[in-house]
């Protein structure tokens, strides 16, 4: 019997407003798990609709039972979006997330603010490469902080299984992720830099804030324009930016909200979206450009003011 379950059911509230206390740490797993807002909020969804059906006279620990079952119906999501994401038109990437504090237009807005701002988005794209049993056991382990015992009752495994699974992912994220933290003032003076060469076409200014071995990883779901393929080495990615940074769009505006807490470059025309750019930063040089046009991943996404 896990933690999650007991004999004593006294304290188990028949009361929605109980399962709402629970939400936000289940939209953790589920956004860490998926990498997409509504797949979070479908699976979350859905274990509501469990929990409210279920016989809970024997639940001790509603945490541990809802973030179980979140898990379980995530990792049940991922293998299915996962499939489908093998016809995806060029590279796939999470869904960035606001998370400047402040009126949001959505209804649950601050919850996912709350949520966003606890992963970064290097990290999404990260445990996108992780296998989803041991991208379950990171989330869990590192992220949340369960006992590997918890864990192995979640996913049916051994305790020694999750153990080993949970060193490969470690070792796996702590190999691809920044191995510095940025100063969000940096931060934020690169990315101003990098705009303002992109948008002159001013390719020596490109090359001046770009690594050698800088990527650019583009997600356009073919639905837009970005390119198909992941481009490497600071004259390609240069000269794409030079070459397109001068764009057409009517009255565009450029911003500069966070997004999963870091400083973010948005721009958008007539009011909506257009794109998205996330900077990978290393020492004093951009080291991966995530660019996302797919018109999907940019509807939560909206100007922001200085």
């Amino acid at each position: 019997m896990s933690a999650a379950q007991g004999a004593t059911g006294d304290a188990v509230s028949e009361e929605p407003e109980e399962f709402e206390g629970y939400r936000s740490r289940l939209l953790g797993v589920a956004y860490r798990m998926l990498g997409t807002v509504d797949d979070a909020e479908d699976v979350v969804q859905e274990a509501w609709l469990r929990w409210s059906a279920a016989d809970r006279t024997d639940v001790r620990e509603p945490a541990a039972y809802l973030t179980r079952v979140t898990t379980r119906l995530a990792l049940d999501r991922l293998r299915q979006v996962r499939a489908r994401r093998e016809s995806y038109v060029g590279p796939w990437l999470p869904e960035p997330l606001p998370t400047e504090r402040g009126p949001r237009a959505e209804p649950d807005g601050a919850r996912w603010v709350e949520v966003a701002e606890s992963v970064s988005f290097a990290l999404l794209v990260v445990l996108e490469s992780l296998s989803p049993a041991e991208r379950a056991v990171f989330v869990l382990r590192e992220a949340f902080g369960y006992p590997f015992a918890e864990i192995a009752d979640t996913l049916d495994r051994s305790e020694p299984a999750v153990r080993q699974m949970a060193g490969r992912a470690r070792r796996h994220v702590r190999q691809r992720q920044p191995r510095f933290e940025v100063d969000p003032a940096q931060q934020r003076r690169l990315t101003e830099r990098f705009l303002t060469a992109a948008v002159s076409g001013d390719l020596a200014g490109l090359l001046d804030v770009l690594a050698p071995d800088v990527r650019l990883i583009g997600d356009s779901g073919g639905k837009a324009k970005a390119p198909l393929r992941v481009m490497e080495s600071a004259d390609k990615v240069g000269r794409f930016l030079a070459a397109v940074g001068q764009t057409e769009l009517p009255a565009p505006e450029f911003t500069f909200p966070e997004f999963n807490g870091a400083v973010g470059l948005l721009v958008c025309s007539e009011s909506r979206a257009h794109s998205a750019v996330l900077l990978e930063v290393v020492g004093e040089r951009v080291q991966t450009i995530y660019l996302l046009t797919n018109p999907d991943k940019l509807t939560r996404l909206s100007p922001t003011s200085d």
